[in-house]
Parts: structure tokens; C-alpha cells; sequence
């Protein structure tokens, strides 16, 4: 099943939720190459993953990585934000990747463990926290 815009997933998706946006000048495989080296997480992606958007008669693909980690129980996916010129969240046009972390318990320790890792990935120019509250566009995420 494609992952597609006008899918909806329960209102709580986002609860206990957290956003990162990342700027980097690495390919979506180098990055995920650079993740797994540098922080250990695995993630993997398959074509039935993708989120399609549709704008002007032409559909734009944006890949989403997946990795669940059975320890801690977190969630994360990565998304691309760019393609060919459109983004997946508009209103962040200047970040190439958007990372969802969804913990137990809203665990904030990984989140910040990550988020500071992720500065040390050569390739890797910017890592923000992103205000939920402020995007517009944040279904977009949701399959």
C-alpha cells in the first residue's frame, strides 16, 4: 500500500511526539549510511513507503525511513523533504530531512542523545527542533 496525503491516521498521532529538522549535503542512502555508523540505528525504507503528492498533474515522491528500536520502545522515521523542486512540508523548504521521534513515555533522553550525534555526521550542517505547533503542513507526515 502507498502511503498517500489523503490517508489519515488517528488524531494522537503526534501526541508525546518530537520533530527534528535536519540540513545536510548527503544523498538520503549516504545519510542513512552515516546514521547507522555513527548512531546505530537501522533504518530501512521499501518502495511502499514512499508519501505522494500530487501537485500540477505530476506526482512527487518523498522516501520515509522506519526503525523501531526494541529496547527502548521509540519509533523513528525520516523523511526526505525535497523533490525535484516541491516539499513535503512547504513551510520548511530550507531543510532537506524531517525526523519524527515517537517514545514511550515522551522519552526525552534519546531524542537529545540524537540530536546531538546527528551534528557530529560529516555531511550534516543544521539540526533544529521544529515547534509542531507552528507547521501547517504536518499531516503530510501522517500515511
Amino acid at each position: 500500500m502507498k502511503y498517500r496525503l489523503e490517508d489519515s491516521t488517528s488524531p494522537d498521532f503526534f501526541e508525546g511526539s518530537y520533530l527534528l529538522g535536519i540540513v545536510s549535503t548527503l544523498k538520503n542512502y549516504l545519510f542513512c549510511w552515516h546514521i547507522q555508523h555513527h548512531l546505530n540505528i537501522y533504518f530501512g525504507t521499501s518502495e511502499d513507503m514512499q508519501i505522494n503528492l500530487v501537485k500540477n498533474q505530476r506526482i512527487y515522491s518523498f522516501t520515509v525511513y522506519e526503525y523501531r528500536d526494541l529496547v527502548s520502545m521509540d519509533h523513528y522515521q525520516l523523511f526526505t523533504n525535497k523533490n525535484d523542486g516541491e516539499f513535503l512540508l512547504p513551510e520548511l523548504q530550507h531543510l532537506d530531512y524531517i525526523w519524527l521521534f515517537k517514545g514511550v513515555d515522551g522519552n526525552i533522553h534519546n531524542y537529545k542523545k540524537i540530536q546531538s550525534l546527528l551534528k557530529s555526521i560529516p555531511g550534516v550542517q543544521m539540526v533544529v527542533d521544529i515547534d509542531q505547533s507552528r507547521i501547517k503542513s504536518k499531516n503530510n507526515l501522517q500515511r
